[in-house]
């Protein structure tokens, strides 16, 4: 059950340097991570050494898009009794738990002092936002957050932070119903995925958009290390194929 466009993303790209063919998911300079890759690929049906147009710059927003045009399109579908907003990085004070961050935003700009003691950094535009409407909504009704979406092509520390902070602002700045937070990612190596699976809460699940290409890439020719870490992050609910993601969102 792996996204309908992951096989459009997933790929191989040619390395500058070398000239060598790697997948397009895989840390070049990790072999774990390459022969974990390749037999995603394989477990896919990509063909062999097909290298596809997206550099490694543009795989990130290449999966923000995508995830964000599958969801417009398969939400409504799935419940077509509420009113869906899904959009590309848009700010959460948009919505009606975090509506009050423009008051806050407003307050800072006039006040030197403000934007030193709080910063900036709760306007957050999470990659991907879901919003609702309730069947009953008139015209005049807010827009209440669903789900906010961190698309992560592939995990690395500093990425892993990122989402951390971003999510932890959310929990924090809220006033009503937290929104579903999750992370959508092709990374191949299990481990990294449990750097951001495992965490303390600030993530609700982590969705892989090739989830089963993963898992028989792991049986065949992964460590015992990444054996265990995947088998941890599954069974806990942590790691989710991609598929359940909008039925989850529709039903939730």
């Amino acid at each position: 059950m792996h996204a309908p466009f992951a096989t459009r993303l997933l790929g191989w790209k040619k390395l500058e340097r070398t000239g060598k063919l790697v997948p397009n998911t895989a840390d070049s300079d990790s072999n774990a991570s390459k022969l974990l890759a390749g037999h995603m690929l394989e477990a896919l049906g990509v063909e062999p050494g097909a290298v596809l147009p997206d550099t490694p710059e543009s795989l990130g927003p290449a999966l923000e898009h995508a995830v964000c045009d599958h969801l417009k399109t398969a939400l409504p579908l799935l419940d077509p009794e509420r009113s869906w907003h899904v959009d590309h990085k848009q700010t959460v004070a948009a919505f009606a738990q975090y509506e009050h961050l423009h008051r806050v935003a407003e307050a800072v700009r006039k006040n030197a002092t403000l934007r030193v003691d709080l910063g900036r950094d709760y306007l957050i535009k999470p990659d991907v936002t879901i919003g609702v409407t309730s069947p009953a909504a008139d015209a005049a009704s807010r827009r209440h957050l669903h789900a906010a979406v961190s698309c992560k092509w592939t995990i690395r520390s500093d990425r892993v932070q990122n989402v951390r902070h971003e999510f932890l602002q959310m929990i924090r700045h809220r006033r009503g119903r937290l929104p579903h937070l999750v992370v959508v990612t092709a990374e191949p190596m299990p481990s990294r995925i449990a750097s951001i699976a495992r965490g303390t809460g600030e993530a609700d699940a982590i969705y892989h958009v090739a989830l089963e290409a993963l898992k028989a890439a792991v049986a065949a020719v992964g460590s015992s290390k990444q054996k265990d870490d995947l088998d941890e992050i599954i069974e806990q609910g942590r790691l989710l194929p991609y598929g359940t993601l909008p039925p989850t969102l529709s039903t939730w």
